[in-house]
Protein backbone atom coordinates (compact mmCIF):
# COMPACT_ATOMS: atom_id res chain seq x y z
CA UNK A 1 0.00 0.00 0.00
CA UNK A 2 1.29 3.43 -0.91
CA UNK A 3 2.37 5.31 1.72
CA UNK A 4 -0.33 7.87 2.79
CA UNK A 5 1.25 10.06 6.25
CA UNK A 6 3.64 11.94 3.83
CA UNK A 7 0.94 13.59 2.00
CA UNK A 8 -3.36 14.31 2.70
CA UNK A 9 -5.37 11.88 2.33
CA UNK A 10 -8.10 12.10 -0.49
CA UNK A 11 -11.59 12.06 -0.03
CA UNK A 12 -10.86 8.93 -3.05
CA UNK A 13 -9.29 7.23 -1.01
CA UNK A 14 -11.67 6.81 1.72
CA UNK A 15 -14.26 6.23 -0.23
CA UNK A 16 -12.44 3.09 -1.87
CA UNK A 17 -11.30 1.73 1.58
CA UNK A 18 -14.90 2.00 2.59
CA UNK A 19 -16.04 0.24 -0.48
CA UNK A 20 -18.76 3.08 -1.02
CA UNK A 21 -19.11 5.86 -3.70
CA UNK A 22 -17.37 8.95 -3.36
CA UNK A 23 -20.25 10.73 -3.18
CA UNK A 24 -21.56 8.85 -0.04
CA UNK A 25 -17.82 9.15 1.53
CA UNK A 26 -18.49 13.02 1.49
CA UNK A 27 -22.11 12.58 2.71
CA UNK A 28 -20.84 10.69 5.70
CA UNK A 29 -17.96 13.30 6.45
CA UNK A 30 -20.52 16.14 6.06
CA UNK A 31 -22.54 14.75 8.51
CA UNK A 32 -25.20 14.46 5.45
CA UNK A 33 -28.50 12.57 5.84
CA UNK A 34 -29.94 9.85 3.57
CA UNK A 35 -26.94 7.87 4.31
CA UNK A 36 -26.91 3.69 5.79
CA UNK A 37 -25.46 3.05 9.09
CA UNK A 38 -23.19 0.18 7.26
CA UNK A 39 -21.75 3.11 5.05
CA UNK A 40 -21.43 5.35 7.75
CA UNK A 41 -19.75 2.75 9.90
CA UNK A 42 -17.56 1.83 6.65
CA UNK A 43 -16.42 5.53 5.85
CA UNK A 44 -15.80 6.40 9.33
CA UNK A 45 -13.32 3.07 10.48
CA UNK A 46 -11.89 4.26 6.75
CA UNK A 47 -11.64 7.94 7.89
CA UNK A 48 -10.26 6.40 10.93
CA UNK A 49 -7.58 4.53 9.47
CA UNK A 50 -6.31 6.98 7.04
CA UNK A 51 -6.24 9.33 8.87
CA UNK A 52 -8.05 11.78 6.57
CA UNK A 53 -8.69 15.26 7.35
CA UNK A 54 -11.28 17.12 6.20
CA UNK A 55 -10.63 20.16 4.00
CA UNK A 56 -12.39 22.80 6.00
CA UNK A 57 -13.63 25.01 3.08
CA UNK A 58 -14.93 22.07 1.55
CA UNK A 59 -17.00 21.10 4.38
CA UNK A 60 -18.38 24.63 5.05
CA UNK A 61 -19.29 24.87 1.23
CA UNK A 62 -21.27 21.54 2.00
CA UNK A 63 -22.94 22.43 5.04
CA UNK A 64 -24.20 25.96 3.46
CA UNK A 65 -25.06 24.93 -0.38
CA UNK A 66 -28.33 25.75 -1.63
CA UNK A 67 -29.16 21.99 -2.51
CA UNK A 68 -28.45 22.60 -6.17
CA UNK A 69 -25.58 22.75 -9.16
CA UNK A 70 -26.13 24.54 -12.23
CA UNK A 71 -25.93 23.85 -15.86
CA UNK A 72 -25.60 27.25 -17.70
CA UNK A 73 -25.96 27.12 -21.72
CA UNK A 74 -24.85 29.88 -24.17
CA UNK A 75 -27.60 29.52 -26.60
CA UNK A 76 -30.47 32.22 -27.65
CA UNK A 77 -33.28 29.47 -27.66
CA UNK A 78 -35.34 26.90 -25.18
CA UNK A 79 -34.82 24.77 -27.46
CA UNK A 80 -31.55 24.06 -27.00
CA UNK A 81 -32.38 21.50 -23.87
CA UNK A 82 -34.27 19.51 -26.89
CA UNK A 83 -31.35 18.91 -28.75
CA UNK A 84 -30.27 15.32 -28.59
CA UNK A 85 -26.91 16.30 -27.37
CA UNK A 86 -27.51 18.12 -24.21
CA UNK A 87 -30.38 15.97 -23.87
CA UNK A 88 -27.79 13.44 -23.47
CA UNK A 89 -25.20 15.80 -21.58
CA UNK A 90 -28.23 16.07 -19.07
CA UNK A 91 -28.64 12.65 -19.13
CA UNK A 92 -25.20 11.88 -17.92
CA UNK A 93 -25.50 14.57 -15.66
CA UNK A 94 -28.49 13.43 -13.68
CA UNK A 95 -26.55 9.75 -12.87
CA UNK A 96 -23.55 11.33 -11.08
CA UNK A 97 -25.67 13.41 -9.39
CA UNK A 98 -28.02 10.30 -8.45
CA UNK A 99 -26.59 9.11 -5.15
CA UNK A 100 -26.12 13.16 -3.61
CA UNK A 101 -28.66 15.58 -2.49
CA UNK A 102 -28.28 17.84 -4.99
CA UNK A 103 -30.64 18.92 -7.76
CA UNK A 104 -30.14 20.17 -11.36
CA UNK A 105 -30.73 23.58 -12.42
CA UNK A 106 -31.32 24.53 -16.26
CA UNK A 107 -30.11 27.81 -17.09
CA UNK A 108 -29.81 29.43 -20.43
CA UNK A 109 -26.75 32.21 -20.01
CA UNK A 110 -27.12 33.96 -23.13
CA UNK A 111 -30.21 36.55 -22.18
CA UNK A 112 -29.60 39.63 -20.50
CA UNK A 113 -31.75 37.95 -17.60
CA UNK A 114 -30.14 34.44 -17.87
CA UNK A 115 -26.22 36.34 -17.68
CA UNK A 116 -27.48 37.92 -14.52
CA UNK A 117 -29.03 35.04 -12.98
CA UNK A 118 -25.88 33.36 -13.50
CA UNK A 119 -23.78 36.11 -12.10
CA UNK A 120 -25.80 36.08 -8.89
CA UNK A 121 -25.12 32.61 -8.92
CA UNK A 122 -21.37 33.26 -9.09
CA UNK A 123 -20.94 35.90 -6.63
CA UNK A 124 -23.52 34.88 -4.09
CA UNK A 125 -23.06 31.37 -3.81
CA UNK A 126 -26.61 30.67 -4.08
CA UNK A 127 -25.65 27.17 -5.72
CA UNK A 128 -23.31 24.44 -4.86
CA UNK A 129 -21.79 24.72 -8.53
CA UNK A 130 -21.96 25.95 -11.95
CA UNK A 131 -21.01 23.27 -14.94
CA UNK A 132 -20.67 25.86 -18.37
CA UNK A 133 -21.68 24.99 -21.66
CA UNK A 134 -21.21 26.46 -25.27
CA UNK A 135 -19.48 29.65 -24.22
CA UNK A 136 -18.87 31.81 -27.29
CA UNK A 137 -15.80 33.96 -28.05
CA UNK A 138 -14.22 35.60 -25.04
CA UNK A 139 -17.30 35.47 -22.57
CA UNK A 140 -17.12 37.66 -20.22
CA UNK A 141 -18.66 34.70 -18.15
CA UNK A 142 -16.20 32.55 -18.47
CA UNK A 143 -14.03 35.00 -17.06
CA UNK A 144 -16.10 35.82 -14.03
CA UNK A 145 -16.65 32.26 -13.39
CA UNK A 146 -13.07 30.94 -13.46
CA UNK A 147 -12.63 34.09 -10.45
CA UNK A 148 -15.66 32.76 -8.30
CA UNK A 149 -15.95 30.85 -5.02
CA UNK A 150 -17.96 28.80 -6.29
CA UNK A 151 -16.95 25.35 -8.00
CA UNK A 152 -17.17 25.52 -11.59
CA UNK A 153 -16.35 23.20 -14.03
CA UNK A 154 -16.78 24.12 -17.99
CA UNK A 155 -17.69 21.49 -20.96
CA UNK A 156 -15.19 22.12 -23.35
CA UNK A 157 -12.88 24.35 -23.85
CA UNK A 158 -13.59 28.15 -24.37
CA UNK A 159 -11.98 30.26 -27.24
CA UNK A 160 -9.30 32.43 -25.36
CA UNK A 161 -8.33 30.62 -22.45
CA UNK A 162 -7.77 27.13 -20.91
CA UNK A 163 -9.73 26.71 -18.07
CA UNK A 164 -8.49 25.45 -14.74
CA UNK A 165 -11.34 22.66 -14.09
CA UNK A 166 -12.87 21.23 -17.93
CA UNK A 167 -14.16 18.01 -19.48
CA UNK A 168 -13.83 17.79 -23.26
CA UNK A 169 -13.56 15.35 -26.21
CA UNK A 170 -10.99 14.95 -28.69
CA UNK A 171 -12.74 17.26 -30.95
CA UNK A 172 -9.75 18.18 -33.45
CA UNK A 173 -8.39 14.39 -33.74
CA UNK A 174 -12.21 13.43 -34.26
CA UNK A 175 -12.26 15.66 -37.20
CA UNK A 176 -8.79 14.45 -38.39
CA UNK A 177 -10.60 10.74 -38.38
CA UNK A 178 -13.52 11.61 -40.51
CA UNK A 179 -11.81 13.58 -42.76
CA UNK A 180 -8.76 11.10 -43.29
CA UNK A 181 -11.85 7.95 -43.92
CA UNK A 182 -12.96 10.45 -46.69
CA UNK A 183 -9.21 10.62 -48.53
CA UNK A 184 -9.10 7.20 -47.70
CA UNK A 185 -12.28 6.44 -49.60
CA UNK A 186 -10.92 8.44 -52.44
CA UNK A 187 -12.53 11.66 -52.17
CA UNK A 188 -10.51 14.47 -53.09
CA UNK A 189 -12.97 17.16 -53.64
CA UNK A 190 -13.84 17.53 -49.88
CA UNK A 191 -15.68 20.32 -48.08
CA UNK A 192 -16.69 21.17 -44.37
CA UNK A 193 -19.84 22.37 -42.62
CA UNK A 194 -18.58 23.85 -39.66
CA UNK A 195 -20.49 24.67 -36.15
CA UNK A 196 -19.86 27.60 -34.59
CA UNK A 197 -16.38 29.32 -34.83
CA UNK A 198 -17.03 31.38 -31.82
CA UNK A 199 -16.99 27.80 -29.22
CA UNK A 200 -14.22 25.37 -29.05
CA UNK A 201 -16.09 22.78 -30.82
CA UNK A 202 -16.70 24.21 -33.64
CA UNK A 203 -12.97 25.71 -34.00
CA UNK A 204 -11.36 22.71 -33.26
CA UNK A 205 -13.07 20.38 -35.64
CA UNK A 206 -12.12 22.78 -38.62
CA UNK A 207 -8.79 22.80 -37.46
CA UNK A 208 -8.65 19.05 -37.98
CA UNK A 209 -10.57 18.86 -41.13
CA UNK A 210 -7.85 21.48 -42.25
CA UNK A 211 -4.91 19.73 -40.69
CA UNK A 212 -6.20 16.25 -42.89
CA UNK A 213 -6.33 17.96 -46.01
CA UNK A 214 -3.20 19.38 -45.48
CA UNK A 215 -1.54 16.25 -44.96
CA UNK A 216 -3.02 14.68 -48.02
CA UNK A 217 -2.03 17.44 -50.50
CA UNK A 218 -5.81 18.37 -50.91
CA UNK A 219 -7.63 22.20 -51.68
CA UNK A 220 -9.31 23.10 -48.26
CA UNK A 221 -10.94 25.88 -49.21
CA UNK A 222 -14.66 24.39 -49.81
CA UNK A 223 -15.88 25.59 -46.80
CA UNK A 224 -19.50 26.58 -45.42
CA UNK A 225 -19.77 28.26 -41.87
CA UNK A 226 -23.13 26.68 -40.27
CA UNK A 227 -24.45 26.53 -36.11
CA UNK A 228 -24.73 22.81 -35.07
CA UNK A 229 -28.86 23.32 -35.64
CA UNK A 230 -30.33 21.60 -38.39
CA UNK A 231 -31.53 24.49 -40.07
CA UNK A 232 -27.76 25.90 -40.08
CA UNK A 233 -26.69 22.55 -42.10
CA UNK A 234 -29.29 22.70 -44.56
CA UNK A 235 -28.00 26.53 -45.06
CA UNK A 236 -24.80 25.66 -45.59
CA UNK A 237 -24.77 22.67 -47.74
CA UNK A 238 -26.63 24.74 -50.23
CA UNK A 239 -23.97 27.49 -49.97
CA UNK A 240 -22.00 24.34 -50.63
CA UNK A 241 -23.62 23.50 -54.02
CA UNK A 242 -23.58 27.12 -55.55
CA UNK A 243 -19.88 27.97 -54.36
CA UNK A 244 -18.58 24.06 -55.25
CA UNK A 245 -20.96 22.35 -57.34
CA UNK A 246 -18.29 19.60 -57.91
CA UNK A 247 -17.52 18.32 -54.01
CA UNK A 248 -17.53 14.66 -53.76
CA UNK A 249 -17.58 14.55 -49.82
CA UNK A 250 -18.64 16.69 -46.88
CA UNK A 251 -17.53 16.61 -43.44
CA UNK A 252 -20.14 17.96 -41.11
CA UNK A 253 -19.37 18.84 -37.56
CA UNK A 254 -21.84 17.45 -35.97
CA UNK A 255 -25.04 15.02 -37.16
CA UNK A 256 -27.86 17.57 -36.55
CA UNK A 257 -26.76 19.53 -39.38
CA UNK A 258 -25.82 16.74 -41.06
CA UNK A 259 -29.39 16.06 -41.21
CA UNK A 260 -30.15 19.16 -43.11
CA UNK A 261 -27.35 18.63 -45.68
CA UNK A 262 -28.79 15.31 -46.34
CA UNK A 263 -32.32 16.74 -46.85
CA UNK A 264 -30.30 19.36 -49.57
CA UNK A 265 -28.88 16.64 -51.19
CA UNK A 266 -31.92 14.25 -51.66
CA UNK A 267 -33.30 17.56 -53.39
CA UNK A 268 -30.29 18.13 -55.60
CA UNK A 269 -30.81 14.48 -57.20
CA UNK A 270 -27.06 13.95 -55.76
CA UNK A 271 -27.05 10.45 -54.32
CA UNK A 272 -25.30 9.63 -51.57
CA UNK A 273 -22.69 7.82 -50.91
CA UNK A 274 -22.29 7.43 -54.81
CA UNK A 275 -21.98 11.03 -55.74
CA UNK A 276 -21.15 12.68 -52.18
CA UNK A 277 -19.93 11.13 -49.07
CA UNK A 278 -21.47 12.60 -45.74
CA UNK A 279 -19.72 12.08 -42.51
CA UNK A 280 -20.95 13.79 -39.79
CA UNK A 281 -20.17 14.04 -35.96
CA UNK A 282 -21.38 13.38 -31.91
CA UNK A 283 -22.91 9.88 -33.20
CA UNK A 284 -26.14 10.95 -31.59
CA UNK A 285 -28.96 8.78 -30.98
CA UNK A 286 -30.56 8.75 -34.48
CA UNK A 287 -27.51 8.92 -36.44
CA UNK A 288 -28.06 5.26 -37.23
CA UNK A 289 -31.93 5.97 -38.75
CA UNK A 290 -31.54 8.55 -40.67
CA UNK A 291 -31.47 7.25 -44.71
CA UNK A 292 -28.46 6.48 -45.38
CA UNK A 293 -27.56 5.95 -41.51
CA UNK A 294 -25.01 8.55 -40.97
CA UNK A 295 -21.27 7.78 -40.64
CA UNK A 296 -20.25 9.86 -38.05
CA UNK A 297 -17.57 10.59 -35.18
CA UNK A 298 -18.69 9.28 -31.73
CA UNK A 299 -17.98 11.37 -28.75
CA UNK A 300 -19.17 9.86 -25.29
CA UNK A 301 -21.90 12.11 -24.79
CA UNK A 302 -23.26 10.71 -21.85
CA UNK A 303 -19.88 10.36 -20.54
CA UNK A 304 -19.15 14.21 -20.82
CA UNK A 305 -21.88 15.19 -18.76
CA UNK A 306 -21.11 12.18 -16.03
CA UNK A 307 -17.40 13.45 -16.02
CA UNK A 308 -18.50 16.73 -15.89
CA UNK A 309 -20.69 16.14 -12.78
CA UNK A 310 -17.81 13.80 -10.93
CA UNK A 311 -15.21 16.76 -11.85
CA UNK A 312 -17.90 19.11 -9.89
CA UNK A 313 -18.68 17.15 -7.04
CA UNK A 314 -14.65 16.64 -6.31
CA UNK A 315 -14.22 20.58 -6.48
CA UNK A 316 -17.61 20.44 -3.89
CA UNK A 317 -15.64 18.14 -1.99
CA UNK A 318 -12.50 20.11 -2.07
CA UNK A 319 -10.03 18.07 -4.02
CA UNK A 320 -8.46 19.44 -6.78
CA UNK A 321 -9.22 17.32 -10.16
CA UNK A 322 -7.49 17.53 -13.57
CA UNK A 323 -8.70 18.54 -16.65
CA UNK A 324 -10.17 15.58 -19.27
CA UNK A 325 -9.69 14.69 -22.77
CA UNK A 326 -12.38 12.07 -23.86
CA UNK A 327 -11.36 9.86 -26.65
CA UNK A 328 -13.88 10.32 -30.17
CA UNK A 329 -14.03 7.69 -32.81
CA UNK A 330 -15.25 6.65 -36.33
CA UNK A 331 -18.29 4.98 -36.67
CA UNK A 332 -19.09 3.44 -40.42
CA UNK A 333 -22.01 3.19 -41.57
CA UNK A 334 -23.81 3.80 -44.94
CA UNK A 335 -23.16 7.76 -46.04
CA UNK A 336 -19.80 7.24 -46.87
Amino acid sequence: MADLSRRQVTLDEVAERAGVSRSAASRVINNAPHVSKAKRAAVLRAVADLGYVPNATARALATQQAGAVVLAISSDSPQVFADPFFAEVVVGISAALEETELELMLLLATSSRGQTRLEQLLRTRQAAGVMLMSMHGDDPLARLAEKSDVPVVFGGCPIGFEPRYYVDADNRGGARLATEHLIGSGRTRIATITGRMDEGAGSARYKGFQEALAVAGLDASRVAHGDFSEDGGTAAMRELLRQHGDLDAVFVASDQMAVGALQVLKEAGRSVPGEVAIVGFNDIAGARHIDPPLTTVAQPIQSLGREMARMLLALISGETPTPLILPTRLVRRGSS
